[in-house]
């Protein structure tokens, strides 16, 4: 185990990708030894990308009534969870957000809709709230709006999005475990739409849906394989009403350990720790942002409140971690 974990740290520094084999040889490395993976990978992340944390910041722009049957969400009309419920939001509500995120140092700012996509006058709107965000802010934006074909793709472009977010939600083998109203490949050709409209990729997906290591795995090596630089990684909050709300949470050590695999899997990415980090993490949020993750999302997710901006970024400072 010696020898292949001293190759895989060489492979990692050098930015040379790992092999399946690899990745599934890390995964089996033992929770005894957790301090040891974490040490690798914090080299790996520090080589990379110093103490800086990317700030991201999303709003719900349009809740509930999702006709998808995705098991882990809340505003799916499959489920009965009791979220809000709400159309297309103003500009003013989506301008004043981005004021306060902007204003706490956060740079990445998306509007997040509901549903399987944006059609008619929601898309126009939608266009017209991020060019007024681009006249009256600094932020770089971004979109996740559902299925893309190449029109919208283009027209999210010219109206100053420069990074589309559509996530995996996990491994290709397992996708069918948690959504049966769309398919894998249709995640991956959105996808591919938003890229040859020149737009960036964000895309990561959900760990503790009852998935394996493997399938975690499997999941990243095909981001890598899409070359998408920016993934989001979000904890299983198991929400009441939907068909993972007796989902075993998962144990701090096993999320700390997929990080570190992450990390050494795709180095030079930016693995953003999104929702579902305050209740699984709780003080050990700053040993997977040290020694793995290198992006964080404030402000709230989509129908959880999330931890006060404030507290985060007096979190970030106390572990010797600057924003960016």
């Amino acid at each position: 185990m010696d020898l292949i974990w001293e190759q895989i740290r060489k492979k990692a520094l050098s930015g040379e990708n790992l092999l399946k084999e690899e990745a599934l040889e890390l995964a089996e490395w033992p929770l005894e030894k957790l301090d040891e993976l974490l040490e690798m990978s914090k080299e790996i992340r520090e080589y990379f990308w110093k103490k800086e944390v990317s700030l991201c910041s999303i709003i719900n722009a349009r809740s509930g009534l999702c006709g998808e049957d995705c098991i882990f969400c809340a505003q799916s009309s499959h489920h009965n969870t009791g979220i809000e419920r709400y159309p297309l939001i103003s500009p003013e509500k989506a301008l004043e957000k981005a004021f306060q995120m902007e204003a706490a140092g956060v740079r990445h700012f998306s509007l997040v809709t509901s549903g399987r996509d944006v059609t008619g006058k929601d898309f126009n709107k939608i266009l017209e709230i991020y060019r007024i965000l681009r006249e009256r802010t600094g932020l770089e934006l971004h979109a996740s709006l559902g299925i893309l074909n190449e029109e919208k793709a283009r027209q999210l472009k010219e109206a100053g999005i420069t990074t589309y977010h559509h996530n995996l939600e996990t491994g290709r083998n397992y996708f069918k475990n948690i959504c049966t109203t769309h398919s894998f490949d249709d995640r991956i050709a959105t996808i591919l739409v938003a890229r040859s409209a020149g737009l960036e990729i964000c895309s990561g997906g959900i760990i503790g849906m009852g998935e394996t290591m493997t399938d975690r795995l499997e999941m990243v090596l095909e981001l890598r394989e899409l070359d998408v630089k920016s993934i989001p990684v979000n904890i299983l909050n198991p929400i009441p009403g939907t068909p993972l709300e007796n989902q075993e949470r998962l144990q701090p050590e096993e999320i700390l350990k997929t990080a570190a695999i992450f990390r050494l899997i795709h180095p030079r990415a930016t693995f953003r720790l999104i929702s579902g980090r305050e209740t699984a993490l709780k003080d050990q949020q700053t040993v997977a942002l040290s020694t793995s993750f290198n992006g964080m999302m404030v402000g709230g997710y989509l129908t959880l409140p999330g931890e006060e901006i404030k507290k985060d970024l007096e979190m970030l400072s106390k572990a010797g971690l600057s924003s960016r």
